[in-house]
């Protein structure tokens, strides 16, 4: 018997009120799981994006500002 299966079989057998309460925990575990793969995605983007940037001589030094506020 496969999850879904079983997962199936014993929703059946809880009274309507908390099959809709199991439908809303459903609903809310998807969008939890998407989330956390927008996240991952991004992270993951974000490191690829940035690797090996420490080993980069800087543009920039502080002699090259021109304006400072004090």
């Amino acid at each position: 018997m496969t999850l879904d299966e079983k997962i199936q079989r014993y929703a059946q057998k809880l009274p309507y009120s908390f099959q809709e309460e199991l439908f809303d925990f459903v609903q809310y575990l998807l969008v939890k799981a998407e989330q956390q793969e927008k996240q991952d995605w991004a992270s993951l983007s974000l490191s690829s994006a940035m690797r090996d940037m420490e080993d980069e001589s800087a543009l920039y030094s502080i002699s090259d500002i021109r304006v400072s506020f004090a």
